[in-house]
């Protein structure tokens, strides 16, 4: 027998000739959503809207307790998916048809699955292809309480781990999920009114122009402290945490360091946006399509704007509306030779993130008189 040891080299994730069309990924793990957690989130995203802050004020509304932000839901839902479907991504390309079911406490358990829908090559780099996958996120499975929290599509651009390997192209339909967001109804005994001042006095429904752009004047600078934060939610993506890895072939990954999350700048720009847009609403019903437009790093800071493009009457819902926005992030870069209207001179604006968003907002007449 020898002295030495048998070496095992372990490979985490799948590359791109491992999906198939139709193959259903049970991710493992699972996520409860502890107070730290929740606090971690809400606090860093600088979430502003009374139900994520005030116990008192959403239990007033017919929620069991604190709401879960919808980009911290985002964030528990679609780090669980992260092994399995995207540790060996080089960029998320596309997030699509995301819709809101439950709410989420502090507290529920949330388990996530997924179905591969089409994987394709790609046709510039052969080391590289296209897997586009349906999630689903459901909490506290097998209690009474059982739902689901959240639904989405999204495309990842994945890395091949033999460029010579036949692939398992093809097209499914994707599952029919009913996932509509919840929303605690309307009780006219309830004295709304005098909880009106804990959230922004100018974010109803009735506050809303469309065809405007709302400018938010904060911003977040992101540190390195994404590493950590991406650790706490089981996100074990290299791209995210391992500069050895990128060190050893910088031109493989984009900017040739880490890069930042996308869920971080996706639930920035919600937090940044939630004073002038979110303060008032009950929920985001959903998100047609996102997508990020350039890379974040350790030292951005992240900005964020909302085109507000329609209102419309939220069906048998009187004392609410549904805006139709576009959620815009953005970031400023050095830049010596650019002189533009939207930067500082010596900087260029640089969009980051778009979002098409819809949200469910109270209407001032119900709720605030």
């Amino acid at each position: 027998m020898s002295e030495t040891p048998r070496v095992i080299r372990k490979q985490t994730g799948n590359f791109l000739e491992d999906f198939r069309p139709g193959q259903l990924l049970r991710h493992k793990g699972g996520k409860t959503v502890t107070e730290g957690l929740f606090a971690t989130f809400t606090e860093f995203a600088m979430t502003s809207n009374p139900l994520a802050k005030n116990s008192r004020y959403a239990r007033a509304y017919g929620f069991e307790g604190l709401v879960c932000p919808p980009g911290f839901s985002m964030l528990v839902c679609f780090s669980q998916t992260v092994e399995d479907v995207s540790e060996n991504a080089r960029a998320n390309l596309e997030y699509i048809d995301m819709r809101f079911g439950a709410p989420l406490y502090i507290g529920d358990t949330v388990e996530v699955e997924t179905k591969v829908l089409n994987v394709r090559p790609s046709s510039s780099r052969p080391n590289l292809g296209i897997v586009h996958v349906q999630s689903t996120a459901r909490k506290n499975i097998g209690d009474r309480d059982e739902a689901v929290v959240l639904t989405w599509q999204r495309k990842v651009q994945v890395y091949k781990r033999d460029d010579a390997a036949e692939l398992h192209p093809g097209e499914i339909e994707p599952d029919a999920i009913d996932c509509a967001l919840w929303l605690p109804p309307y009780e006219p005994s309830r004295d709304y009114k005098a909880l009106a001042h804990l959230s922004s006095p100018d974010s109803y429904f009735e506050d809303f122009e469309p065809n405007a752009r709302i400018e938010h004047s904060r911003g977040r600078t992101v540190t390195t402290e994404h590493v950590g934060l991406t650790a706490v939610l089981d996100n074990t993506s290299q791209v995210h945490c391992n500069q050895f890895m990128i060190d050893l072939n910088p031109k493989q990954y984009v900017g040739g360091q880490l890069i930042v999350f996308g869920g971080i700048p996706f639930t920035l720009c919600l937090g940044l946006s939630s004073p002038d847009v979110g303060d008032n609403a009950l929920g985001d019903i959903g998100y047609p399509t996102g997508r990020h437009t350039a890379p974040l790093f350790a030292g951005d800071t992240v900005f964020a704007a909302t085109h507000v493009h329609g209102k419309r009457a939220y069906p048998g819902r009187e004392d609410l509306g549904i805006l139709k926005t576009t959620l815009l992030g953005h970031k400023f870069v050095r830049d010596a030779e650019t002189h533009s209207d939207d930067a500082p001179d010596g900087w260029k604006k640089t969009p980051i993130f778009e979002l098409e968003r819809e949200i469910a907002v109270k209407r001032r007449s119900h709720y605030a008189g």
